[in-house]
């Protein structure tokens, strides 16, 4: 995405749309919020994704062609700048970066569309953000994955409702929160999951959906996955939260469809009439691009929080090769699940990172068995012994950061729809070559849930907690109390905290950790 051009902006040819991007100076902010004319109307919302210290990525949605328009207001200071002129070719969404912003200061925005060839303008739709801060201050995140899955969409269990009447409450709970981030660990939309009008549950109750066109079936064609995103928007507790919490995003398998994998041909699945994968798989890109705020062209990224963080988003869907059993001795095309580029790039940005903290998002666990069939879908196979399969990445990685002296690492996960904690420990594994770390999973914040998986004792995970239904419950609702986030909130003093929690907000679990004195 090109930098904005900066230069002074008149009112006249701000609504004109005449230049393509542009930048007013910083000055004394009023109020970012005004009435204006009647034009384009905000569809779905606004929210911010990727920050940094001085920008932040804000998408918007608009009802037809327009130039999106942002206005910023932080620390006394104020800016306005001309986005993308947004059409059909993007569902009509826009992504602004946002330059010259205070470091570590709340920021609010206001996004509207401009007709290019009118005067016509929408009604302002505000956001809230917060950016990077350059001293060492306390910062609090959180995590989550998995929404609107299982068929369990925006409703709730017996009883009639309107749009907006009732609300993801996971989500409700974490505004609550009001933190610097979120971190969304993939499974952002269940596209090979319909949202039926109802969902006969276990206990023979109904769960009720809203319904809305293009979800009452698998996503095939690039409106209906952009369909899923927009449908989520219809709760108001989804929308809410984003408009005041940027939000970091990955993917996962649910964006295309189940347990996909690249080059996988669809052989049994009646639902579909595209049975390329890679076809899906390259329409539910575009859709996952136009629906989330990314800086820059990979899924894979760093992103530098302070001198307390440094985020890296990985991306364990697009580099794999097909599920196995899992049982290669020898490093190959069957055994790649982040790829040996995605892998030396982590490896080097992990050492050369200044950071107190790294966290590592990741869309899957490292040590849960999550099977596909006879085949494994993530990285652990179960079987006892040395690296095997893909855990032969996993064990070069782990060696590699040992031998540079890289601590603080803590890995965050979300994808099997429960919550738990692992410490991993060379002394207790049979692969040893690698220094002791966390990994933490928590969802899911509104899908069906079920578990727990089985661990495997490959890199010597040991649970210290975990809350999941009991075996064998089935696929509950979200009103079934099975419903997670995690948090981590960092102090001053470079103590990082992770806490457990449930959908009503109640503390589960939590822990101390504090930093490495080799940083």
């Amino acid at each position: 995405m090109s930098s904005p051009e900066k230069r002074d902006l008149g009112r006249r040819e701000l609504l004109a749309g005449i230049s393509a991007s542009a930048v007013v100076a910083c000055a004394p902010a009023p109020a970012v919020i005004r009435s204006e004319v009647s034009g384009p109307g905000i569809f779905d919302g606004v929210f911010a994704g990727d920050v940094g210290e001085d920008w932040a990525m804000v998408w918007g949605r608009s009802d037809r062609p327009a130039q999106m328009v942002v206005e910023w207001s932080a620390a006394g200071r104020r800016g306005e700048i001309l986005g993308p002129v947004v059409g059909e070719d993007s569902s009509f969404t826009g992504v602004t970066r946002l330059l010259d912003l205070p470091s570590g200061a709340a920021v609010d925005y206001a996004v509207r569309f401009v007709e290019v060839h009118g005067r016509g303008a929408s009604a302002p739709r505000s956001g809230h953000l917060r950016t990077a801060p350059r001293e060492r201050r306390a910062i609090e995140l959180l995590w989550g994955g998995d929404t609107c899955g299982q068929g369990f969409g925006v409703g709730e269990p017996e009883g009639p409702h309107e749009v907006g009447s009732v609300g993801m409450r996971t989500y409700a709970s974490m505004a609550a929160h009001s933190p610097d981030l979120m971190i969304h660990c993939g499974d952002l939309i269940y596209a090979d999951n319909p949202i039926p009008s109802a969902v006969r549950l276990p206990d023979g109750t109904v769960w009720r959906n809203l319904t809305a066109p293009d979800r009452g079936k698998v996503a095939e064609s690039l409106e209906e996955f952009r369909a899923a995103y927009r449908y989520n928007f219809l709760d108001r507790s989804f929308s809410e939260f984003h408009r005041g919490v940027a939000t970091i995003f990955a993917w996962d398998d649910h964006e295309v469809l189940n347990n996909w994998y690249p080059g996988e041909v669809l052989l049994d699945d009646m639902r579909y009439r595209e049975r390329r994968v890679d076809v899906l798989a390259q329409r539910a890109k575009q859709a996952f691009r136009e629906h989330t705020a990314i800086a820059g062209p990979s899924i894979h990224r760093q992103i530098r929080y302070g001198p307390l963080l440094d985020l890296f988003v990985v991306d364990m869907r697009s580099f794999r090769g097909p599920n196995t059993p899992g049982r290669e001795v020898r490093a190959g095309s069957t055994t790649r699940f982040m790829g040996g580029e995605q892998l030396a790039w982590l490896a080097e940005g992990l050492r050369s990172s200044r950071a107190q903290w790294k966290i590592i998002v990741a869309d899957m666990p490292l040590g849960l068995v999550v099977a596909d069939g006879r085949a494994i879908e993530a990285l652990a196979n179960g079987v006892e012994g040395p690296p095997r399969g893909r855990e032969l990445e996993l064990a070069s990685l782990l060696g590699q950061l040992r031998r540079d002296g890289v601590g603080n690492i803590v890995w965050v996960t979300a994808d099997v729809h429960y919550t738990a904690a692992h410490r991993y420990d060379p002394s207790a594994a049979r692969f040893g070559d690698f220094d002791p770390f966390w990994e933490f999973v928590s969802g899911p914040l509104h899908a069906g849930t079920f578990g727990p998986n089985e661990l495997d004792p490959t890199f010597g995970p040991e649970l210290r907690y975990i809350k999941a239904p009991p075996p064998g419950e089935g696929n509950l609702p979200p009103s079934a109390g099975y419903q997670f986030f995690g948090q981590i909130e960092i102090a001053a003093s470079g103590v990082l905290k992770v806490t457990l929690r449930d959908r009503e907000d109640r503390a589960l679990w939590s822990i101390d950790l504090p930093p490495d004195e080799r940083l």
